[in-house]
């Protein structure tokens, strides 16, 4: 693999914010429920509140990326990132933190993240194809996983000797040194398309339409939407089980959801040759298939010692299904868009993911209050044993179709079976 400079400073800004990220995982709950003093709605709220409005806010940002240099939007993003993280910490060494701050603040992350996002996928996309564009995928899984291994019980320990806010401090630098990193690339990016003076409602709404257009990748849109976000609703109920229920210590919630990255560290390594070895197609199916079926198991964690284990063991079955996935995916989404609106369906399928992520944060929230913790986790997890079912639209609909047989004439047995042997044009 020889992708060049322009991906390694790309990489390193991805290493960076990455490992600022995981470093403060779950930092505006575990602000809200120890600082606080949050109730299981209200961090459930500000979770949904931060996506939903966020992605609102990055509808009409399709269009307008689609048509414009990736690269000083990437920088933008990450300033902006940095800037308002900033607040946090100063708003609490000053006495003054409030839960609606950081709602405020999270909603201005989420719309960057989807900028950002989507941005970024378009540029790497004209920096790699073909197999290169698998091994950076794979190249960014390893990364995000090494990050996340290691983040959350770095991040616990420095909580729990500097303070609640420590890691959202180093989170929001490490954005500036994405930015420096991004915005060290020379060479010169291609001039896109000419935009026009006033972008339309229907361009706004081209991401999806073309996703609703093309029956696999309409398949993978609601998986991964469903999927991330049933995940992701439990996120919050987790942290209040885990922090306030089960009475673990910022140290061990760091290490519960730490070490079992590892397994996305193997996962994303094995991709490229599990791949190779499957195809796209099977190992979207069997491990989107395996990734479903690990969450449910969350519900039954006991206390102490061997429940922190047992969250590790689900949580490293998880992940290890979703290392293998997550990079296959994403060169998937990326080989069967055009390019030409490659901007477009990612603003659109990351807008269409935090919006439903949001919607099933804060319907869990609402379930946790009423069922109980224990009981909307496990409901969760029951719903997400149903979601393989529309990976078998990416499986069966990318088989090319099989020649009909002729029933005027009939040809020699050779020639018969060499013309049935010929691919599909």
């Amino acid at each position: 693999m020889a992708l060049g400079q322009d991906f390694r400073r790309l990489w390193v800004a991805y290493a960076t914010s990455a490992a600022g990220t995981w470093l403060a995982l779950d930092a505006f709950p575990f602000i809200a429920v120890t600082v606080l003093h949050s109730s299981t709605t209200q961090v459930s709220v500000l979770a949904a509140a931060g996506l939903a409005v966020g992605s609102l806010l990055a509808v009409p940002l399709g269009p307008w990326l689609e048509f414009r240099r990736k690269r000083p939007v990437l920088v933008a993003m990450d300033a902006v990132r940095f800037l308002v993280l900033l607040t946090l910490p100063l708003a609490y060494w000053l006495g003054g933190l409030t839960f609606g701050h950081l709602l405020a603040v999270s909603v201005v992350v989420a719309a960057a993240d989807i900028v950002f996002t989507a941005g970024s996928g378009a540029y790497l996309k004209g920096i790699a194809t073909g197999e290169d564009l698998l091994a950076a995928n794979a190249r960014f899984e390893t990364t995000q996983w090494t990050a996340t291994a290691v983040g959350p019980p770095s991040g616990g320990a420095l909580i729990g000797v500097f303070g609640p806010v420590t890691t959202v401090l180093i989170d929001g630098v490490s954005y500036l040194l994405s930015a420096l990193a991004i915005g060290s690339i020379r060479t010169p990016e291609a001039r896109p398309a000419a935009h026009p003076e006033k972008v339309r409602t229907t361009e706004i709404l081209d991401g999806w339409r073309y996703i609703l257009g093309h029956r696999r990748l309409a398949a993978l849109f609601f998986n991964t939407a469903l999927v991330n976000g049933l995940i992701m609703a439990t996120a919050p109920l987790l942290a209040v089980l885990l922090l306030r229920e089960l009475g673990f210590s910022p140290l061990e919630y760091g290490l519960a959801f730490g070490v079992p990255c590892l397994g996305g560290l193997i996962g994303s390594r094995l991709s490229r040759r599990v791949t190779a070895r499957l195809g796209a197609e099977r190992v979207l199916l069997w491990f989107g298939t395996g990734r479903a079926c690990w969450p449910v198991l969350l519900a039954f964690t006991p206390h102490g010692a061997f429940g922190l284990g047992f969250v590790m063991l689900v949580e490293f079955g998880l992940i290890l299904t979703i290392g293998v996935f997550n990079p296959v995916s994403a060169t998937y989404r990326l080989q069967e868009t055009e390019t030409s609106r490659a901007a477009r369906v990612l603003t659109a399928w990351g807008i269409t993911t935090g919006g439903t992520r949001a919607a099933l944060i804060l319907a869990w929230g609402v379930l946790g209050a009423w069922l109980g913790t224990r009981e909307a986790i496990g409901l969760a997890g029951v719903l997400l044993l149903l979601t393989p079912v529309l990976l078998w639209q990416v499986r069966t609909t990318s088989r090319p179709p099989r020649p009909p047989r002729s029933r005027t004439a009939r040809r020699p047995r050779s020639t018969a079976a060499a013309s049935a042997s010929r691919p599909a044009p």
